[in-house]
């Protein structure tokens, strides 16, 4: 009954049964761990070569500890102007590249654009002494209103980015919705269009806490470490951490729960957008709704038990519905009963 977000939810059972069975006798510490070694090899097969990886416990720490090893405190970093690194992480990016200045662009549905990317570095001023020098770009995927990169936007982008000196990051915190969505390889979206880093969120799809910073950019890797260490965020007791890990990437876990929370999604969307009143903001490419009700029905939906956000900045009545892995069918199928009962639909 709860869509505010994939964070209200538990951890997945196989996930769950993982940090118990690594909780058995002495083992390594600082990742020098069974369960931490074993994370390139997964990680080798699920982008068809070779990458350095990095454990870290939240997606706020994940990006900027990322974006810190690609920009200098004099650099600017590029981004959607309602990327999470912009509006939500009390600038950690700022405070972890120790003062790099984040250089926000428009775009619709969440997404930029080649052409964005490419007219706001033409004009980045590099070389001047009185600004900030165009350093990193950061793309969301999947994106803060639901919507997911093709490889072709991507490429284009990182193509604009390069053509700069710019080094590319991915905020991949939903990153297993929109691989789910696509149904491609994850290297198509990644250092195959041209990403150079990933923060790989596992979190918001079933996990306790466990991000893993991807690099596929080898050069970047070599000071991340210490990065880590100084920023606080090297867990002494890390095999609890690399334990979740190596359950969401055995067999497919990460898909198959990312598969259901957008299938979860879906179901919610086709169910409501047939509604008198009813208007859908972007398209429903990952497990995101963001949808404007009559108020009222907003207000009796609540009144119901349901629980989900307003969506701030929006008009009255937009709401912004998330599904996770382990979101029920069956309160799907009951939220929207209510909504067509309200609107007086038939079910």
């Amino acid at each position: 009954m709860n869509f505010c977000s994939d964070n209200v939810a538990g951890i997945a059972p196989e996930i769950l049964a993982a940090i118990g069975a690594a909780n058995t006798g002495a083992s390594a510490s600082y990742g020098a761990d069974q369960w931490t070694a074993k994370l390139d090899k997964h990680l080798a097969e699920i982008f068809e070569r070779k990458v350095t990886a990095f454990p870290i416990v939240t997606g706020t720490a994940a990006n900027a500890l990322a974006l810190s090893v690609m920009t200098p405190p004099y650099g600017a970093i590029y981004c959607h102007d309602e990327a999470h690194i912009a509006v939500d992480e009390c600038g950690a990016p700022e405070m972890y590249t120790a003062g790099a200045k984040l250089k926000t662009l428009p775009g619709d549905h969440g997404k930029l654009s080649a052409e964005t990317v490419a007219a706001a570095l033409a004009d980045g001023r590099a070389g001047d002494v009185h600004h900030v020098q165009p350093a990193a770009l950061s793309l969301t995927q999947a994106t803060e209103s639901g919507t997911v990169y093709r490889p072709d936007e991507v490429a284009a982008i990182c193509a604009i980015a390069k053509q700069y000196g710019l080094k590319t990051h991915m905020d991949g915190a939903r990153f297993a919705n929109a691989v789910a969505h696509l149904n491609l390889s994850p290297a198509e979206i990644t250092w195959k269009a041209g990403i150079d880093a990933l923060s790989f969120g596992a979190t918001k799809n079933g996990a306790m806490a466990a991000e893993i910073v991807v690099f596929f950019n080898e050069e970047l890797a070599k000071t991340f470490a210490f990065h880590r260490k100084r920023a606080g965020h090297l867990i002494s007791k890390m095999r609890f951490v690399s334990a979740q890990l190596d359950a969401y990437f055995a067999d497919g876990l990460w898909l198959r729960l990312a598969r259901h929370a957008n299938a979860m999604a879906q179901r919610l969307t086709q169910g409501l957008t047939g509604l008198p009143g009813v208007k859908l903001l972007h398209q429903v490419e990952a497990n995101e709704i963001f949808i404007q009700l009559p108020v009222p029905t907003v207000e009796a939906l609540r009144e119901a038990g349901f629980a989900f956000y307003d969506w701030p900045g929006s008009p009255a009545g937009t709401i912004r519905l998330v599904t996770a892995f382990n979101t029920e069918q069956t309160a799907v199928d009951q939220f929207l009963a209510t909504a067509k009962r309200l609107n007086n639909v038939a079910a």
